[in-house]
């Protein structure tokens, strides 16, 4: 008999999920983590990048509050004090992954593991563990790009640790995160640069929407560097940076982050010596049911690199103790999934946009409304929101909303379903206004 009936190597949102759906199934089972529970997302990722999103979002409505009768005779900022909260917050909740793993029965072994076979594998410290089935779910990783001097760069797992706000902040990357992070430290009071190797930033989202972000963030301040690269990065006596470009004029910098994307944590795990295939970019190869080549051996999450998403992770790890552990037929559906960008102004999207539709549906109707959110009015901010749905001419379908504004996120998960559950133009016609709201727009668009 197996010491497990299930071992997960990582636990991280996905692989905690896996365990305590298998462990309620009446699964044995058992984690290794070599890091902290919680993963990226509660470690260093989503949860603390978005405390990080709040505070900074103060900046700008103390700023209004003046106009809406409010005289605050003395604001400054402390990102000692917000780093210390953020950090104090994400142990809390890592103390809650950890107590439902121990209260399901699982068993936890807070050091690497790798696989020695299809069905064990063995841990830092010598132990030899026999399981039935065996979870890969190790997440991805920053990846940080062979260049002179990048041990002086910062990746997004460092950034959350600075111990003072740097006055110049370089960032690498056109994506989601690098956009986020820009607007974090912009509103922080640093002098912010994007640098990306391309004229386009957020490559997947809605042109129109990601192009309103642009104009935004340009007109805050924040500069970008287009078609341009990184050659060298030298650290000065006075620990400044100096950023030998490509592209572009060398820039100065207090500090430089990287934000060029995620590479799966495959690596060193012992896969190919037991036999498991993996793909060009090191991601763990599965097919619909999670499972590799190799019968036992399964994955999900970000070490897949299908959809490098902490719900999509849940999701997998959900359905693949279902299956296994429960004896229900459970598959992920990766149709209409919902995805946000914690920017300044935050955007989010989900379904197709509108380029993806016409290419694929030929004929689309698009609805737009771009107007100033009643907030900005008052207070004399000129920022626009933009909302758009995307509609199959054919069918009547929305297919696609997207949109950049305040609140676009929260009003965006609702907007999913209707997306998700095929609703027409005319059902969002015959639903009645909630005014006065930003969320109105959705349903008054002609």
């Amino acid at each position: 008999m197996s010491d497990f009936d299930l071992f997960v190597i990582g636990a991280g949102s996905g692989g905690v999920r896996a365990a305590r759906i298998a462990a309620a199934h009446g699964a044995k089972v058992a984690v290794a983590e070599e890091y902290r529970i919680g993963g990226t997302c509660v470690i260093r990722g989503c949860v603390p990048k978005k405390l990080l999103v709040y505070g900074a979002h103060f900046a700008e409505d103390l700023n209004d509050a003046a106009m809406f009768g409010w005289d605050i005779k003395q604001c400054q900022f402390d990102w000692p004090v917000l780093r210390d909260n953020v950090l104090a917050e994400v142990d809390r909740l890592e103390g809650l992954y950890r107590q439902t793993l121990t209260n399901h029965g699982v068993t936890i072994f807070e050091e690497r593991a790798v696989l020695t076979g299809p069905k064990s594998v063995r841990l830092a410290s010598g132990r030899e563990i026999s399981a039935d089935r065996i979870l890969i779910a190790t997440g991805a990783r920053p990846h940080m790009p062979a260049i002179d001097g990048i041990e002086h760069a910062l990746s997004s797992n460092e950034v959350f640790l600075l111990d003072q706000l740097p006055k110049r902040v370089v960032i690498a990357g056109g994506g989601y995160i690098a956009n986020e992070f820009a607007g974090i430290f912009h509103q922080f009071g640093s002098q912010v640069t994007i640098v990306n190797r391309t004229d386009v930033i957020l490559r997947g989202y809605d042109e129109q929407i990601r192009d309103r972000l642009l104009q935004i963030s340009i007109t805050k301040g924040i500069q970008f560097r287009f078609n341009a690269a990184f050659d060298r990065i030298e650290k000065r006596e006075d620990g400044s940076l100096k950023l030998s470009m490509t592209g572009c004029d060398d820039l100065d910098a207090d500090a430089v982050l990287f934000a060029t994307g995620r590479v799966p944590n495959a690596q060193g795990l012992g896969l190919e010596e037991a036999g498991v295939t993996l793909g060009d970019n090191g991601q763990v190869k599965v097919n619909e049911r999670a499972q590799t080549n190799v019968p036992s051996i399964f994955a999900i999450g970000d070490v897949t690199d299908r959809v490098q998403l902490t719900p999509v992770a849940i999701r997998e790890g959900q359905a693949f103790a279902d299956r296994e552990f429960g004896n229900i037929d459970r598959t992920v559906d990766y149709s209409a999934i919902p995805s946000a960008v914690f920017s300044h102004p935050p955007l989010a999207g989900v379904g197709l946009t509108e380029g993806q539709a016409r290419n694929k549906l030929g004929s689309v109707r698009v609805y737009t409304s771009d107007f100033r959110p009643m907030k900005n009015v008052l207070a004399g901010r000129n920022e626009r929101s933009l909302y758009k749905l995307v509609v199959d001419e054919a069918t009547d379908e929305v297919v696609g909303i997207h949109m950049i504004g305040p609140d676009s996120p929260e009003l965006l998960q609702v907007a999913a379903v209707a997306v998700k559950a095929k609703l027409k133009k005319a059902d969002f016609d015959a639903t009645v206004a909630l005014h006065p709201s930003m969320a109105e727009e959705l349903v008054l668009m002609k």
